[in-house]
């Protein structure tokens, strides 16, 4: 037998961007349905991405601490690591963080319906799972996430790791291999590497993180050297299941001999979730990369049905998903509401952590904009000298006519706290002269940012003043 439903919003995917458009929509005195295939909501990001990576990543720089004590004659014994305890408290934190979004949810009367939503009309869904539901809405909101891409070389085999295997915490292998050099696989790469695994890192782009600016990334590479093997402009040509384990084939000018790893770990990137929801349905436009096109309003080629998230074009990360889904619940309700955001950042929870927002200088050069930079290494700040964290370094662009700040990138630890204060000086339009101006605590690793003006203004006295041309 199928339930009828009938809702103002109908929101298909629970995760950051769909629940928060949900609960935004309620709060706004609509009637809201969300569609959920999975038994809790908050998706892969709380699920299976960011929450349960940052818990493991937590532990391991735990054990980097610990590692540094020495240096200021500190010493811990070697840590031992029960698995099942650390699976078991990343469970837990997942756990404790969807209780509290389904109390959320409850506390705003969303009606929460669990499988997963086709469209059948401009109004009308679908929804199959352990029960069939028909939900009648006037408005909906397409929040279906995306799922990590697959290689079409790589065997079926329970040794040939996503992401969310990765996250599973199934074993420590001796030998793993990360095709793929951007954030998840770096970050996996510091979780496993950090519990015993021999790391090697394939990277197709002539650098890891290809998306920030080198020599932002440059500290971590210096220190990931130490620890990984790193092939960058090095292509996986093959990968074989033998008994033995995951044989793997290279091609690259300093690519290895063909070699074996316990596990493999693939990296290269997610797709949006647009096949298999009905779409040609309600006639919404889609492209040929599987994104689905919208305005600055979230309203899709149908103005009634709206898209969010990993589904539409920008960087596939929770938090522009989350202010997207507040922009479509606004709209609905009728409100003047636009996601135009100046620039969204992004954040590599490495160790050192790499955070950078707005443009980067390849992508000025790229666009011919005049520029000035100010970039200053982290050996000049007391805090880093005095925390033992002066493998880092800030940067930051400015137009050369008018000082406004363009963008900024900053390596060292702490960077995707640190990253914020440009992040908010980029939506305001901050100059040189305004961020130099602004005083800030001494000592500490947030001066770095403000040196950078400074140098760029001419007012920086911890540093030599640049050479005059």
């Amino acid at each position: 037998m199928t339930e009828s439903i009938n809702v103002d919003v109908a929101v298909i995917g629970g995760g950051p961007g769909g629940y928060t458009a949900a609960f935004r929509a309620a709060d706004l005195g609509l009637s809201v349905c969300i569609v959920e295939k999975r038994d809790t909501l908050g998706g892969v990001c709380v699920n299976v991405g960011c929450i349960p990576s940052k818990t493991l990543l937590h532990a391991s720089s735990l054990i980097e601490h610990a590692s540094h004590g020495h240096q200021m004659g500190i010493s811990f014994a070697q840590p031992t690591i029960d698995l099942d305890t650390l699976r078991t408290h990343k469970q837990s934190t997942i756990t404790e963080l969807t209780k509290g979004i389904a109390n959320l949810a409850k506390a705003r009367k969303v009606i929460r319906v669990k499988g997963e939503g086709q469209f059948t009309s401009s109004n009308s869904l679908i929804v199959k799972g352990d029960d069939s539901y028909q939900i009648q809405f006037k408005q909906a909101i397409i929040a279906t996430g995306s799922h990590a891409i697959r290689l079409p070389i790589a065997p079926r085999d329970d040794r040939v790791w996503d992401s969310t295997d990765a996250l599973a915490l199934k074993k420590i292998p001796e030998k793993m291999l990360i095709v793929g050099g951007g954030i998840i696989g770096l970050e996996m790469a510091q979780v496993y590497s950090s519990l015993g695994a021999d790391i090697t890192i394939v990277e197709a782009q002539e650098q890891i993180i290809p998306a920030a600016d080198k020599d932002v990334v440059q500290p971590l590479l210096k220190d990931l050297k130490k620890r990984y093997q790193i092939l960058t402009k090095t292509l996986v040509t093959s990968m074989e299941a033998q008994d033995k384990g995951i044989v793997v084939s290279f091609e690259g000018k300093k690519a290895p001999q063909n070699a074996s790893y316990d596990v493999v770990l693939v990296a290269v990137g997610r797709r949006p979730n647009t096949s298999n929801i009905g779409l040609e349905q309600v006639g919404v436009r889609v492209e040929k990369s599987g994104l689905i096109e919208v305005d600055n309003r979230m309203q899709t080629s149908e103005p009634h049905i709206f898209a969010i998230g990993d589904i539409v074009k920008g960087p596939m990360l929770a938090h522009k998903a989350t202010h997207e889904g507040k922009v479509a619940a606004e709209v609905i309700a009728g409100l003047d509401a636009t996601f135009q955001p100046v620039s969204i950042p992004s954040v590599a929870y490495t160790a050192p952590e790499v955070a950078w927002v707005g443009l980067t200088e390849k992508e000025a050069k790229q666009q011919g904009i005049e520029y000035s930079v100010g970039k200053v290494p982290w050996l000049v700040s007391g805090r880093a000298q005095s925390v033992g964290a002066t493998n880092g370094v800030t940067k930051a662009l400015f137009d050369s006519a008018t000082g406004t700040l363009l963008g900024a990138g900053i390596c060292g630890e702490n960077a995707g706290e640190l990253i914020h204060e440009a992040c908010t000086a980029l939506e305001l339009g901050g100059r040189a002269r305004d961020i130099a101006h602004t005083v800030h605590a001494h000592p500490t690793l947030a001066e770095t940012f403000a040196f950078t003006a400074e140098l760029v203004e001419g007012s920086m006295t911890d540093m030599l003043p640049a050479r005059k041309k």
